[in-house]
């Protein structure tokens, strides 16, 4: 049964089966309870039964436990991602919260599933624990988390004897006191994590995720890795971000920093960021087979900053140092370009003709930030000739639309996407500056539970080059400290598509 105030972020209550592992929990808990719920499923079973019918808000399990794998060593933590005791099971969905909380308290951390077993563990009831895919095994988790009901629970798990170490072994004593020293240091998270429980509600800036051009340079590397097998190599990350990459490397792309790193002979992917002429020379003169994934956008920008060099104009190209789209376009012309990247780069700018003065922009810029640099450029040179249509791409341009209109309800923030992806930055900046806290996530585990605390209703986008999967994810860890009303806020819907370069096409 769901008391009336399940989820409200009210009280949480702790849950140690021990004395000693309550006493080290609560060195760390302050407005929360920590209460011994005794050793074993018989007492888990009981404090269960009392747990039910308590008005807590959040309950979390924190003790110890024994570890089934041989990655784990004594002290490490588990953060349960679901407890069951073989004939019922209660998820933990916001353990990635939890584990990232801990992990950025210098704390070893796993998350997966936890098994609850009648007696203490041997070699049978592990195998059967391991072949469910358990990381660690206890006595009491199953049921105390299942008095949850939809109340907000975790259960964290501090291992004290792994298969090398067992139980009955000299070792066993130091591993414990290790596990205790462990808790401890949990405490603070796992008050965090309760402050940071009750309801909210998720306001999704839409359009948001994949735009065209990521679409089109990831379906570039999978077509050929289907039409001719592992591996493909690619120069540079192929969009920036960590889960694209990881999952492309995964099905046999091979990610390199230069050319050089190649064999010769061999297929090589130029990235959606695109490349200079130089790179184009190098690859064919050492007879590898390019495929290029530049988006088209981009490209775009290099065919005007060849078109305005071979004019005779001095092109500024407003942009931030190192980025590789930036690298890429500077090469189409280094003689004839100078990177700008704010109003005092444009005053120390020294052209033999100041009425031959043109400008180009980094596609992925936040729109406010372009346009000041864009305006400093007109002042100083009145006749200087601007890209024939915007350089910053539409996808660019949409999300940050997106996200002012959510970032006006918002408390807070959040933008799904890697720290080298400009877009996703520049997403961030846009919502700080109406005024909004804001964060950039490569996913739940880099949400730190303080953020959440007193927050209400969350605005969420994700970086063009984010997949959506990772938007449902934060979602669902978001859900798992209490109930989640999800709306959208649609500015603009999206319909363009980029045709793949023939190498790839379907006969």
């Amino acid at each position: 049964m769901t008391r009336p105030d399940a989820g409200s972020g009210g009280r949480l209550v702790v849950c140690a089966p021990l004395w000693p592992e309550a006493r080290a929990v609560r060195r760390g808990i302050r407005g929360g309870k920590v209460r011994v719920s005794g050793y074993g499923p018989g007492r888990a079973r009981r404090q269960a039964e009392r747990l039910r019918q308590d008005t807590f808000g959040a309950i979390a399990v924190a003790g110890t436990g024994g570890g089934l794998t041989d990655e784990l060593r004594p002290g490490d933590l588990v953060v349960a991602t679901g407890v069951t005791d073989g004939t019922t099971a209660t998820p933990c969905p916001s353990a990635a919260l939890l584990a990232g909380e801990l992990r950025r308290a210098g704390l070893a951390v796993r998350t997966g599933p936890v098994v609850s077993v009648e007696r203490l563990a041997g070699g049978r009831e592990r195998a059967r624990a391991v072949d469910a895919g358990a990381l660690a095994v206890d006595l009491e988790s199953a049921w105390l988390a299942a008095a949850a009901g939809d109340r907000p629970v975790a259960v964290v798990r501090a291992i004290s004897d792994t298969p090398q170490r067992p139980l009955l072994s000299p070792a066993a004593l130091a591993g414990g006191l290790r596990a205790l020293r462990s808790l401890r240091a949990a405490g603070p998270a796992l008050a965090r994590w309760g402050a940071a429980a009750g309801p909210r509600r998720v306001l999704l800036a839409g359009p948001r995720s994949f735009c065209a051009g990521v679409e089109r340079a990831i379906e570039i590397v999978e077509k050929l890795l289907e039409q001719q097998g592992p591996p493909v190599y690619v120069r540079k990350q192929i969009v920036h971000n960590t889960h694209v990459v990881a999952d492309l490397e995964r099905r046999g792309a091979v990610f390199v920093d230069e050319l050089d790193q190649v064999p010769d002979g061999a297929c090589v992917v130029f990235s959606a960021h695109g490349v200079s002429p130089a790179v184009r020379a190098d690859a064919h003169r050492r007879g590898l087979a390019t495929v290029d994934a530049t988006c088209p956008l981009v490209s775009k920008v290099h065919v005007e900053a060849r078109r305005f060099a071979a004019e005779g104009y001095l092109v500024a190209l407003i942009g931030h140092a190192g980025h590789e789209e930036v690298e890429g376009t500077l090469g189409e012309a280094p003689e004839a370009m100078a990177l700008v990247e704010t109003a005092e780069d444009v005053a120390r700018l020294c052209p033999r003709d100041p009425a031959k003065v043109a400008y180009l922009m980094q596609t992925t810029l936040a729109v406010d930030e372009a346009e000041e640099v864009a305006g400093a450029l007109r002042e100083r040179f009145p006749a200087a000739r601007a890209p024939g249509s915007d350089d910053i791409c539409y996808a660019t341009t949409n999300r940050q639309q997106a996200v002012r209109a959510v970032a006006g309800e918002s408390d807070l923030v959040l933008v799904a996407g890697s720290a080298n992806s400009s877009n996703s930055v520049r997403l961030v900046e846009t919502a700080q500056r109406a005024g909004v806290p804001a964060h950039l996530i490569d996913g739940p585990a880099d949400i730190e539970l303080g953020w959440l605390a007193g927050v209400s209703t969350v605005g969420l986008s994700a970086g063009a080059s984010a997949p959506p999967a990772v938007v449902g994810e934060i979602i669902a860890a978001l859900a798992g400290l209490g109930p989640v009303e999800v709306s959208e806020r649609v500015t603009t819907t999206e319909s363009i598509r980029f045709s793949l370069p023939k190498e790839v096409r379907s006969p």
